[in-house]
């Protein structure tokens, strides 16, 4: 392989890139108030909010594509401005359109190769194996104008991952997409950010995305952020009740580890057991929540199926709201409440209505639990 031209960044490994103070104010209007925010090195860090939020503005910011009213960016500890050329070098970008260019798919993901002086051979080299990894071997001269979609947005991911970048910027890159596309390349997009050696701040308004391709989740409101963590806690235990509604599903509940019997605990919440896998001691206060994708509904007097599901309990129907493509239906445990999500046909088959009794099964390991 030849040399990499000198001018070309060389810095190694993923950044660890963190913001503090920062502000973006319009007109007097803040937008983005932000007191730290730290994206760990070679890890996806996903930011989750409606539109308006401030999302693609805190990403334009700790991409060095805004300057910020107050504040400071730093990469790896050290501070960084929009006009350090050598810290925007180590930045790639996929944003929601691929805009790709006239001409070859090879044409297209070697363009910022060509820019940073990279000679023909390695050029080739590189964009063969971009290629390979966004799963389109071959495919270099393909002219881009014939590529569908989810074939051009592959592309777009392989002309940035090309570059080998510390940072990754990716803002809403499925946002257009169908429904079933969009599933499909969300695995994909979560597979190869995992290969890569890189840092990635990938903003999206869809919390099922999110969850697939991040390792941590920040949900913004009104340009602060409001939750941080995990996928699996940050869903199932929102930190406030707009959080909760947000992300749809319920308040988390708190409760007390009655005991443990083969690594599964029961909890008790008033006269209501919940069994789930946690190490939490006997005794402890915890707060525990389930998501809706995980509760099952049957009728209230139906033979329930043999299964694995250790929660069966019955549940009063207080809400049904239709969204999108599923039902969710809130219920009332007396105690508690949680939400599950079905399908229309199946909220229709239930007669689920306000008032409905039902019994909501749902798997010790579906319940998330943190102690207080």
């Amino acid at each position: 392989m030849m040399a990499t031209a000198p001018h070309e960044s060389t810095a190694p490994g993923p950044a660890t890139v963190t913001g503090r103070g920062l502000k973006v104010s319009y007109k007097g209007h803040t937008v983005l108030d932000v007191d730290e925010i730290e994206l760990p090195a070679g890890r996806t860090y996903a930011l989750l909010g409606a539109s308006g939020a401030g999302k693609s503005t805190l990403l334009r910011v700790l991409g060095l594509l805004e300057v910020p009213s107050s504040g400071e960016v730093l990469y790896d500890g050290l501070p960084v401005a929009r006009a350090d050329l050598a810290a925007r070098r180590r930045i790639a970008a996929v944003f929601q359109k691929p805009y790709l260019l006239r001409g070859t798919v090879e044409q297209n993901v070697g363009y910022g190769l060509r820019l940073r002086g990279v000679r023909k051979p390695e050029r080739r080299e590189r964009v063969a194996a971009a290629l390979a990894t966004v799963g389109l071997d071959g495919w270099e001269k393909r002219s881009a104008l014939t590529l569908s979609g989810g074939e051009a947005q592959r592309v777009a991911l392989a002309r940035a991952i090309v570059l080998r970048p510390n940072l990754l910027l990716l803002d809403e890159p499925l946002s257009y997409l169908d429904p079933i596309l969009k599933r499909d390349l969300t695995d994909q997009f979560a597979a190869i950010l995992a290969s890569e050696d890189v840092t990635a701040l990938y903003v999206t308004h869809d919390q099922d995305e999110a969850a697939v391709v991040a390792n941590t989740i920040g949900v913004m409101r009104d340009g602060r952020i409001v939750a941080e963590g995990e996928p699996r806690t940050v869903l199932a235990l929102p930190s406030d009740e707009w959080v909760a509604s947000f992300v749809g599903t319920e308040p988390p509940v708190v409760g007390r580890v009655l005991s443990h019997v083969n690594g599964v605990a029961a909890i008790t919440c008033g006269d209501t057991q919940v069994f789930a896998v946690t190490d939490a001691p006997v005794d402890a206060e915890v707060v525990f929540g389930v998501r809706p994708e995980d509760v099952m509904l049957f009728e209230a007097d139906a033979d329930l199926p043999l299964n694995s599901a250790r929660n069966q309990l019955a549940c009063t129907v207080v809400r049904v709201v239709p969204r999108g493509a599923a039902t969710r239906i809130v219920l009332d445990v007396g105690c508690f409440r949680i939400a599950a999500a079905v399908s229309h046909g199946s909220a229709m088959a239930l007669g689920l209505a306000a008032g409905s009794r039902v019994t909501a099964v749902f798997k010790a390991t579906a319940v998330h639990v943190a102690t207080r």
